[in-house]
């Protein structure tokens, strides 16, 4: 019989053959401690016991290293890798046995590798554009942030005219080739996908001048005609450089930057820019800005636009996310993106937020009076995080109108700031208010704050549900993620729902409700009310029933 064939290899006959070796240098020494002493034994006895202790020492020495070897450490081993994944690491236990322990090791190592790359799939998804697969403009963002580069961004003049006659599918494939072309022109330089019909990536240029310089460069020798379905498609670029963030004054990123730079190279009919602080705003205009915001609270030119969610299972819509809008008497509709971001910055985002749980409260009695009790969402800013102060008003205006609201909290607000975040929802959960983490998938997801956040939602980003009806893989990674929320007991919103192909894959995957142009556009609340009064069936609820 080989050795092999003895079964050493598990943990049962290892214990066997470590027992039994210890009970025979055991025996060995009972049996020359019970011999009789005479003179003629004295030193045949001597001998004996010295030739026990010469054997029981070192094989007691082996045996503990035995033991040591093959079941100490790797139980140990075992021990701290599950530490380490509890903790959010993806380390695989260093263990090469066969035996019980061993196997364990294996299955639980695969489990982490398949941890490890899912997490991995979910930040290339994250960090990617899915129409084009080009990096997406929090790719470029971490970049102009990590380097002294200057951001060029490459604006495709007439985008919507050219779209509409090649299609969308068309298009994605020529902003694709666009990336590709500039990539090559640009020495390799990696290309991101920032809007519709916009790219851009870091110009490794010493000053404005030759940043300028290159960007011009760039555009014009770009703009030839882009082959699509065999024809030849031509295409004009705009360009708009910007730098760094050089004080505190900048309200914004170099990427929004670059884009009011584009902007600036259109006014000016230049075919590239770079951003002009003085024609866009300098920090005290920006701040002026501001203090008109909050006249403009009194004045009734703020106001709340209501997006409505669809129902699966009620099949028709139960709730509304509440978005501000403001009308600027001199600058027409001025963008939430940039009022808001001010707002964070100079410090004005907590009123702005209290007149709008106020406003929620008051438009979520109003829709129950009208016979339509919705749940009404707002977005809780990542800055009010640590304001325990704001967190008990808010808990209060919520008690004292009784207003069924959800709080959103941004997947990247939880991740910057993970045990403030976690303490603010155990703050709402425990006031049985609802909390949704929105937008997830935008920023790099964990499981392991997903396991321990109290949330009632999870709001999958509209980059997974863009191309949900042409990409497979979008497919696959929309419905492991319904599965996994499920799964820790939340329910799943689908954001940027646009299409009813995409819709109809939502409703067979499982996801609970859905959100965007295809469900309906952010309207006033007497929009919203005429809306949900006015009509026989949902069109929501048709096309999903198609």
């Amino acid at each position: 019989m080989t050795g092999k064939g003895l079964g050493f290899r598990t943990l049962r006959a290892r214990l066997t053959l470590l027992l039994t070796c210890l009970f025979a240098v055991a025996l060995a020494g009972v049996g020359a401690a019970l011999l009789v002493p005479t003179p003629e034994t004295d030193g045949a006895l001597l001998q004996l016991m010295g030739g026990v202790v010469a054997v029981a020492i070192p094989a007691t020495a082996a045996a503990v290293w035995y033991l040591s070897r093959n079941l100490t450490r790797p139980i140990a081993a075992l021990d701290e890798a599950v530490h380490r994944l509890q903790r959010g690491e993806h380390a695989e236990a260093e263990v090469t046995s066969a035996d019980e322990i061993g196997r364990l090791a294996a299955s639980f190592n695969a489990m982490v590798r398949d941890l490890r790359d899912r997490e991995a799939r979910l930040t290339h998804m994250a960090l990617h554009d899915q129409e084009t697969g080009l990096p997406n403009r929090l790719a470029l963002e971490r970049l102009a942030g990590a380097g002294d580069g200057w951001v060029a961004l490459f604006s495709i003049e007439r985008f919507e005219v050219v779209r509409s006659a090649i299609g969308y599918d068309a298009m994605a494939r020529l902003v694709a080739a666009l990336g590709r072309r500039l990539s090559a022109l640009a020495d390799g330089a990696p290309v991101a996908r920032v809007g519709a019909g916009m790219v851009g990536l870091i110009l490794p240029a010493r000053d404005a001048a030759q940043a300028l310089s290159m960007a011009a460069c760039l555009a014009e020798q770009a703009q030839a005609p882009v082959s699509v379905n065999g024809a030849p498609v031509d295409i004009a670029l705009t360009a708009g450089v910007a730098g760094r963030a050089g004080s505190a004054g900048d309200l914004t990123s170099a990427v929004d930057r670059a884009a009011v730079a584009v902007d600036q190279a259109r006014a000016a009919r230049r075919p590239a820019a770079l951003f002009d602080r003085a024609a866009y705003g300098d920090p005290a205009g920006n701040l002026s800005l501001i203090s008109e915001l909050m006249s403009a609270l009194a004045a009734g030119e703020v106001s709340l636009a209501y997006q409505p969610k669809y129902d699966f299972r009620a099949q028709r819509i139960t709730g509304v996310e509440a978005l501000m809008r403001w009308t600027h008497p001199r600058r027409g509709e001025v963008p939430p993106d940039l009022f808001i971001a001010m707002a964070e910055e100079t410090g004005h985002i907590r009123p702005l937020t209290e007149w709008v749980v106020r406003q929620a409260c008051a438009s979520q009695r109003a829709l129950a009076a009208a016979g339509h009790d919705l749940v009404v969402s707002i977005n809780i800013s990542g800055r009010l995080l640590a304001d325990d102060s704001f967190a008990e008003l808010a808990l209060a205006e919520v008690a004292a109108s009784r207003a069924r609201l959800c709080f959103e909290i941004t997947e990247t607000a939880v991740m910057t700031n993970p045990e403030l975040a976690l303490r603010l929802v155990e703050r709402f959960a425990d006031a049985g208010i609802p909390v949704s983490l929105d937008d997830y998938g935008s920023g790099l997801s964990s499981l392991a704050y997903l396991k321990r956040i109290r949330a009632d939602e999870l709001k999958i980003d509209k980059a997974f549900i863009l191309g949900l009806d042409q990409s497979a893989r979008d497919g696959l990674l929309v419905k492991s993620t319904i599965d996994l929320a499920h799964g820790l007991g939340l329910r799943v919103t689908a954001e940027g729902v646009e299409s009813p192909t995409a819709l109809a894959l939502l409703q067979a995957m499982g996801c609970d409700m859905a959100q965007g142009f295809l469900i309906g556009r952010p309207s006033s609340l007497d929009a919203l009310i005429a809306r949900l009064e006015g009509r026989p069936a949902d069109a929501a609820r048709t096309t999903a029933a198609a």
